[in-house]
Formats: C-alpha cells, structure tokens, sequence
C-alpha cells in the first residue's frame, strides 16, 4: 500500500489497563468518498491512489507504525453513570506529530467491534459519518475548536439499524480521545496509579505548564469556557455533552444528534433521544460546569489527601460560570459590532436575542444582516428593532470599524440541518455533488457565495429532530 503516516505512539505505551489492542474489521467493497487532501499534507501523510486511501481508511489494510486500539473510558450519560463504555465502534491507528509539531490522533469510526461495543456491530452507517465529515469540517473553518476529518469510505456493506442502510468509515483526527470519562473510570475502580499516569500524561500531552491534578482541572475548565461559548456564538446544539463526549483537549468531539439552529429559541433541543432538553442550547453553560465538576471529583481520588484538595477544586469549578460569561460576552459583543466590549453590553444583546424569540427570527441570518442595509427585513416587529438599533448605533458610534468585527464574527453561511439531510440522501442515491457544494460554501463560511445555501428553510424544509450515529 502506498500510503504511510509518520506514526510516534504515545497513548499505546500506557499500561494495557488503558486500552485494548484491537484490529479494525474488514469490509467487502471499501470506495474512497471524501478525502482531506490538505489535513493529509499536514500531518505528513503521504498517499498514492484512491483504492489505497480506500482499503487503509476503511481499515482493510495497516500502514506501516499502526498500533490499533479500542480506548476504555466510563461516562455519566444524561446525568446516569455507566461505569465502563470505551471505544465501541472506534479504533485508535496512532498518532502523528503535525506540521506544528503538534501529537494529533488519527482514528477510525465504524471501523467495527471491539472489547467495548456492547452487542453493538461497531458500524457506523454513512448518514452520520458524513455528517460529523461535514460538520466537523464546517466548525474548524469557524475557527472553533473541533476533531477533524479526514476521510469517508463507504463499506460496500449494509449496516441495520431500524432498516438496512449502507454502512461507512469515518477517519477523525483529534488531540487526543481522553475525554472527562476517561479519568472517571480509574477514579470509580479506585485504581488511583492508573489515575496518576493518566493525568500526567493528560499535562504532558495537552497542558505542559499545568501544577498537578488540580492545574489540569484548571486549564480544562479554561478551555471549556471558551468552547461552550463558542458554540453558543455560532448557534450550535452538540446534543450529546455527556461526560465521555468532554474532550479534556478542549475540542469539540462526538458529533451525533448535533445541529445549528435556525430560528433562534433558548430552549432549542434537536437530538431526538434528548427528551427532557438536558442538552438544550440554553443550557450547555451550566452543563459543561456539571461535566468540569465530575472531573474534579475524578481528580481529587489521587490526591495523598483528597479533602486537602477539595476547596481548590471547589473554587475552580465555581470560577467557571463568570468565565463562561466573559467569554460569551466577547464573541456575542463582536456580532454587534463591539471590540471591547462592556457590562451593560449584556443587556443590549439579550434584549436583541429576545427580539428574535419573540419573532422566530434566524440567528445567523440576523447576525449577518446587521452589517448590511436590510437587518430590519430579519423582524416582523419593525418598531420594536428600530428601538434596539437606535440603542445599538449609539453604543457602536465610537467604534472603529463594526462592519468588519461583524463580518468577522457573524458566519454567511452554517451546516443547516435541512441541507445536510438533503445531503445524506442524495449521498445514499449515489450522488456526492451535494456534500462537495455544502464543503466548498462551509470552507469559508464568512464570505457570502452561495446564496441558496444562505437561506433559513422553508417551513417544509425543517428538520425538527437529529439521531445519533449508532
């Protein structure tokens, strides 16, 4: 096979304890779908045709320096502790150190069972990887902390979910795969030596100038604060921000019944096994707060005197909602406009935010539209907008340049649930050209190229709920 990648494994040289050595299953007839040219390039992976992409992204064929693996990790999953998931339908080729040097993981999804699945098949079938394919891609163009894709191979098999449907390999790249889970299940079993390694290799890994457990919580804590804002800023809903989808990197991971709103609703629930709408939009702040205080709990069990450690790491945990706050206060300021932004900058966009509750209007369109000349044409309560943006205009008459911070802030385009299904559909048909059409627009989301692609969906076109990959 002519394709090689620089492979430099760290997490394979952990005690088994860790993981489970564990090959990827073949599959019949592996065809080559999308493949991350420029991704490749920077990870040093060279490669020769599209049939050998195919058989080693499928995970038909090794490269040479593979380790496979399936990854151990617990998790509370909508609030309920399951003591032991781990890598179901995932197995780890290695690692590489990127262009920047930096240690990137290279996995395969779908890839088949393992120690883990749990009577599952360990497939995946192709709506979800090319959904996590496109999404995943569209966040790391937003600037936004994200795995990455690297390629999609359809099987050439069926996989069965409530019907048959053709099944797919999905080729993530990450930081890492330690998520908050993966620290739980060593802190559950008591096996605190396992928990010690772990966490040295976590600051090793991800935080080098982080003291200790509790520098770790910190810097995670840190990261998260930003991502969930991040999120919030662009619209997005993971769906899913159970504790063994909370990569302790920092990046946005799990890509499953995720969606970007349309019409904008705090409450906005798209996953369709979120019944209560514990992942609601509204709600991830106090969430990933939640998930950080799990990790706590987790780090504290390797402490020489746990309780020693239990007001720092209280305090921690408690500092996290204002670093939400200060973090969603300045990516929300820069959609109106506001560089540096101010307290009383909350109530202007809030009351901004309600008026488009109140009208159904579409948060990115909305956003977008106040640096053009028809953001009013986003309201059906003209007088109640005029009123707000007589506010607005007078807050920004002093800065330098709004229309540029919005343009830079507000996305023209986002990967909109109906044009995604409309993708996955026609991909089932035999028809790539609408994945390739939404991955050129989403590769530059703040330019405005594709105007049909802009546009919210009609009231035919919603698509109220998203399913989970399995």
């Amino acid at each position: 096979m002519t394709v090689s990648a620089p492979f430099d494994n760290s997490y394979a040289a952990l005690p088994d304890g860790f993981f489970t050595r564990t090959t990827p299953t073949p599959v019949a007839d592996p065809k080559l779908l999308a493949f991350n040219a420029p991704l490749a390039k920077t990870l040093g992976i060279t490669h020769g045709s599209t049939e050998d992409l195919a058989f080693i992204f499928s995970g038909n064929e090794l490269p040479a320096g593979a380790d496979p693996l399936a990854q151990l990790y617990a998790g509370h999953q909508f609030g309920n502790y399951n003591p032991q998931l781990g890598d179901g339908r995932a197995i780890l080729l290695g690692e590489v150190l990127d262009a920047k040097g930096q240690r990137r993981d290279i996995q395969l999804k779908g890839s088949g069972r393992t120690p883990y699945s749990r009577g599952g098949d360990g497939r995946a079938w192709l709506g979800p990887v090319l959904r996590e394919y496109v999404v995943s891609e569209a966040m790391h163009a937003l600037g936004i902390p994200t795995t990455r894709a690297l390629a999609a191979v359809q099987s050439g098999e069926d996989v069965f979910r409530e019907t048959a449907l053709p099944g797919a390999v999905l080729t993530r790249v990450a930081a890492s795969h330690l998520r908050v889970g993966t620290f739980q299940v060593f802190a559950h079993r008591g096996e605190v030596e396992n928990l010690r390694r772990l966490t040295d290799y976590a600051i090793q890994r991800h935080y080098p100038q982080a003291d200790g457990p509790l520098g770790l919580l910190r810097a995670v804590c840190a990261a998260q604060a930003d991502l969930v804002a991040a999120w919030m800023s662009v619209g997005f809903i993971h769906g899913v921000m159970n504790t063994d989808n909370c990569a302790i990197s920092g990046e946005t991971i799990d890509y499953g019944p995720c969606a970007f709103m349309d019409a904008f609703h705090p409450n906005r629930v798209f996953s369709s096994i979120d019944r209560q709408g514990r992942y609601a939009y509204a709600n991830q702040p106090q969430i990933v707060v939640w998930n950080m205080a799990q990790l706590a709990t987790s780090l504290l069990q390797q402490l020489d005197d746990p309780e020693s450690g239990v007001a720092e790491a209280t305090e921690i945990v408690h500092a996290m909602p204002a670093l939400i706050e200060q973090a969603w206060l300045r990516r929300f300021a820069a959609k109106i406009g506001v560089t540096t932004p101010k307290a009383e900058d909350t109530a202007l966009i809030d009351a901004l935010l309600s008026l488009m509750q109140t009208d159904g209007a579409d948060f990115t369109n909305a956003f977008r539209a106040l640096s053009g000349d028809d953001a009013a044409g986003q309201f059906t309560d003209r007088a109640a907008f005029a009123n707000w943006r007589d506010a607005w205009q007078q807050r920004i008459a002093a800065e330098p340049d709004p229309k540029s911070v919005m343009d830079a802030a507000n996305p023209a385009v986002i990967p909109r649930n109906h044009r995604i299904e409309a993708m996955i559909n026609a991909a089932v048909a035999g028809d790539m050209d609408p994945f390739h059409r939404l991955m050129t627009a989403l590769a530059r989301p703040y330019r405005e190229t594709d105007a049909d692609l802009h546009r919210a969906p009609t009231t035919q076109e919603i698509v109220p709920a998203t399913f989970c990959g399995t």
